[in-house]
């Protein structure tokens, strides 16, 4: 038996790639400098795997923003203003994932969308009607070659042609199956090429065959395939799953001339189901997805190795794998010295899930792995009772009643009661938020932890901070203020810090997308709150201003979906627990005087299942109670927001509507305002914020384009329930962009509202 990787983590240890590339944005480096860096990094990389015993390395799967746009650009799909920039090669790159604004002109980003179920972010490649999908980039190519001249043989990754087809932007009159052929002959040239370099595998990533799949869509990746695998002679094809299982094309996928199929035994609750009633042909190479890629707990060797042992009885020629790429956990424990061995014991993060890998195998080849040191120590580990069970905690729930989830009166009652008291204007302006982490917030949040300064002096810092970020709001003219957040490292980690039950970690960065790094914290036990979280920081900042300044949570479902969850209890009681804990913290806002409470729930459509089937009964059938439980206490006049971002809403906008807060805001500025017509379609009742502009590129919106993207707004949005705001928090901008683009936003409103409501009829 061999071992697979189907992805590595690419930001390095110590995040040394997002730290290069923001130095190249910023011109403190040159680009040859960043490739550099990259070329530094994917040898470690290699060589790690390599040194753990790894059979099947990827090559090509290291990304310097996004291995779908990666993909885009090695196809010559580039957007004509992108190429009529005429910047570099790599600078055209990071204009279509970070936007341009310089001296060749002014383009925005292409839009960035969530990958399946999880925090990364991909940018979504679009398709104009004369565009010309053909291979044009090398470096899938000059990835291969770097690893064999270091005495390594990788299987080049891609993203496979059925799942680029589907997650393309098709902006012109030409659907998406006028580009088929076009996908076909690229993917034949692509074949064509490795077999040149004599690339013995290929690693084709399809995880859009975990989602349902009707005829239509089996048809298109039979044409897709029946026409590309004839081409591979002498290169092998391993056609790669995740996040799922594959049951509506498995029986089709085991008479395909596939050399191996990667499946996903984690996350693919009929795979084995599959295997038992289908079974699998002698002559492929089974991809077991056994070690989970997602999450940072240990595997269980008994559970992996019973489910080993029945695949090599049934005669099947097995490679174990990962069930997913690495990129989704931290790099290595190695980093991590707060943490006592009692808690380390439990988790493994990329390196350590390399060594379970080659442990696993060292089991599956002993005469009887029970006897062997390595699996009585891993059986001891899950034989032990981890300490984190509150009894109170429980109890509570279990007391939570049908109406402790309905908020009264009715959201349309309330919307009049809360135009009265708030008194705000038309078109109300407001941030998601965050404002800029600067330079001496990190440093001073940095020199607290360090022991070096002590509380009183980083809570005047912060004080200072959160004064100065009024009295900017108040110059710009916002009509409801936040106080920046300068307190927050993170809108997970923070809030996980002040919660009973949880673990952090000090280096344990995952990539969220391009440069963005998160330290998701580990839900360890039973989640309660300890105490107030923001209370205090709430109060001063109101006591600043007379405008309205918004209180800012974070909602059950984004803490426990942007945590490393518990595997011992069920998704729905980890929620349910965290909603509890905002309740008292929402319940102890309002008492103390904050009339607009904001709880984000900006992960909410990440963890919906893949399977539109499974949508209410696995995930939304109680994560949106579990929202409405934080806010049902409060009262009528109190108003309540949230915020969503990056992902595809226009299936769930009716549970959306149902989550009864009173406004919401979602990023809409990348995906040109497309939710809006989803908003009407449903009769969405909550009074809604659609970005008006992208925060993630570093451009500065003008006036004149704020005004256009509201006025295309209220053609569909009733006027008065329209709110004006960028599309997501402000923490990873600069100050002086970040005024330059407010001030343009809340003047573009201030022209609307001096027009005649002629938009909302």
């Amino acid at each position: 038996m061999k071992i697979s990787v189907i992805g590595f983590p690419r930001i390095g240890t110590l995040r040394e790639l997002k730290f290069a590339s923001e130095k190249y944005f910023r011109k403190e480096i040159t680009a040859q400098e960043l490739l550099e860096t990259g070329k530094n990094l994917r040898k470690i990389h290699w060589n790690t795997q390599k040194n753990a015993g790894i059979h099947y390395i990827p090559s090509n799967d290291f990304s310097y923003y996004d291995m779908v746009l990666d993909t885009a650009m090695l196809f010559g799909i580039i957007p004509k203003r992108y190429k009529e920039r005429n910047l570099s090669e790599l600078d055209t790159y990071f204009a279509m994932a970070r936007g341009y604004q310089g001296d060749l002109g002014d383009v925005k980003a292409l839009a960035m969308k969530k990958w399946f179920n999880t925090n990364y972010h991909y940018i979504v490649p679009e398709i104009e009607d004369d565009t010309v999908i053909e291979l044009s980039g090398n470096k899938l190519w000059e990835e291969y070659l770097e690893a064999k001249a270091l005495g390594i043989e990788t299987k080049p990754v891609v993203i496979g042609p059925y799942t680029l087809w589907k997650l393309c932007q098709y902006t012109g009159k030409n659907s998406s199956d006028y580009f088929i052929p076009m996908f076909i002959h690229g993917y034949e040239e692509l074949l064509k090429k490795c077999e040149e370099f004599n690339i013995p595998w290929i690693q084709f990533d399809e995880p859009s065959l975990v989602q349902d799949m009707d005829k239509d869509d089996l048809a298109v990746f039979h044409k897709m395939y029946d026409l590309i695998l004839p081409l591979a002679k002498q290169i092998r094809i391993l056609l790669q799953t995740y996040f799922g299982d594959v049951r509506d094309v498995y029986s089709h996928l085991i008479k395909m001339p596939f050399a191996g199929i990667g499946l996903d035994f984690i996350e693919g609750k009929e795979t084995y189901n599959l295997i038992e009633t289908y079974g699998f042909p002698k002559d492929k190479l089974l991809f077991a997805g056994l070690v989970n890629g997602k999450n940072i707990w240990r595997n269980h060797y008994k559970k992996t190795l019973e489910i080993l042992r029945t695949l090599e009885e049934k005669g099947m020629e097995t490679v174990l794998s990962t069930s997913c790429s690495l990129l989704h956990v931290p790099y290595t424990l190695k980093n991590e010295k707060s943490l006592l061995p009692e808690y380390l014991d439990h988790f493994a993060f990329g390196e350590e899930k390399l060594e379970e890998l080659k442990e696993l195998i060292i089991l599956s080849k002993a005469e009887d792995y029970h006897l062997e040191e390595i699996y009585k120590n891993n059986e001891k580990l899950f034989s032990q009772e981890r300490k984190g069970n509150n009894e109170e905690v429980k109890k509570r729930l279990f007391l939570v009643k049908e109406d402790d989830y309905i908020r009264l009166p009715k959201r349309a009652e309330r919307h009049k009661l809360q135009k009265r008291v708030l008194g705000l204007p038309e078109l109300p302006t407001t941030t998601i938020g965050s404002f800029p982490q600067t330079k001496d917030v990190k440093a001073n949040r940095a020199a607290y932890r360090r022991g070096e300064l002590l509380e009183k002096e980083y809570i005047e810092f912060n004080k200072k901070k959160i004064a100065e970020c009024i009295k900017k709001q108040e110059e710009i003219g916002l009509d409801v203020l936040v106080h920046g957040e300068y307190e927050r490292n993170d809108m997970v980690e923070y809030f996980g810090e002040s919660l009973g039950g949880f673990l952090f970690t000090e280096k344990a960065w995952v990539q969220s997308y391009g440069t963005r790094c998160v330290k998701p914290p580990i839900i360890w036990g039973d989640v309660y709150r300890e105490k107030p979280i923001t209370v205090d920081w709430s109060v001063y900042a109101q006591s600043l201003t007379k405008k309205i300044m918004k209180g800012m949570l974070t909602g059950p479902v984004t803490i426990l979906n942007w945590s490393f969850p518990r595997e011992d209890i069920s998704i729905k009681e980890s929620i349910a627990q965290i909603a509890l804990a905002i309740r008292d913290e929402v319940l102890d806002l309002e008492k103390h005087g904050i009339q607009i409470i904001q709880i984000d729930e900006a992960a909410l459509r990440e963890k919906l299942p893949l399977r539109k089937s499974d949508w209410q009964k696995e995930y939304l059938d109680f994560a949106i109670p579990a929202f409405r439980l934080t806010h049902s206490g409060v009262k009528p006049e109190t108003q309540i927001h949230t915020h969503m971002c990056y992902s595809e809403f226009t299936h769930i906008i009716p549970a959306i509507d149902d989550m009864d807060a009173d406004v919401i805001t979602f990023e809409a500025s990348r995906s040109n305002l497309q939710l809006l017509d989803s908003l009407r379609e449903h009769h969405f009742e909550t009074e809604v914020g659609p970005g008006v502009y992208d925060i993630h590129s570093p451009r500065i919106p003008s006036v004149e384009e704020m005004v256009a993207a509201l006025e295309v707004m209220l053609h569909k949005i009733d006027r008065e329930k329209l709110w004006v705001n960028p599309d997501c928090g402000l923490k990873t901008r600069a100050m002086a962009e970040t005024e330059a683009s407010l001030r343009n936003m809340v003047e573009g409103a201030r022209r609307v509202r001096s027009q005649t409501p002629e938009y909302a009829k």
